[in-house]
């Protein structure tokens, strides 16, 4: 049995081709920096987030013993945290800790953490620090 094809039917075109593939890169080219820029949004609020709940944890831990904690594995230890969430550079090392404020700490002789920030050095969406943001 032989296949018979019509004249003008025998498949698309080279123009038709590259027609289709310039609008697919167009599409593509506007499609990436949105992904890009949703991606860094997202690790922004959970960085956002994680800074608020260490930083309540920490207030917590102290009205709770009546002193700081040493460390952040104190969280973890004494049943606070499951674990030390990640930072923004996708460690739990780099969080930078803070001693708290002689003048308004519970033992002065035995300082602990007052506060934790990001231990980044780049800059997020907004042009401010990650290690300048608190809370």
């Amino acid at each position: 049995m032989k296949f018979r094809f019509k004249i003008g039917s025998r498949g698309f075109t080279l123009i038709e081709m590259v027609v289709v593939i310039a609008i697919m890169a167009i599409l593509l080219a506007i499609a990436l920096p949105m992904y890009s820029r949703q991606i860094t949004r997202s690790k922004e609020a959970q960085l956002r987030q994680n800074l608020k709940v260490l930083n309540d944890l920490i207030q917590q831990y102290s009205l709770d013993k009546k002193k700081a904690p040493q460390s952040l594995q104190d969280l973890v230890d004494e049943g606070y945290l499951k674990f030390i969430p990640d930072d923004i550079t996708g460690s739990p090392d780099t969080w930078q800790t803070e001693q708290e404020d002689p003048q308004k700490a519970w033992n002065p002789d035995e300082l602990g953490i007052g506060s934790v920030h990001s231990g980044s050095d780049e800059s997020a969406s907004d042009g401010t620090a990650y290690s300048s943001w608190k809370k």
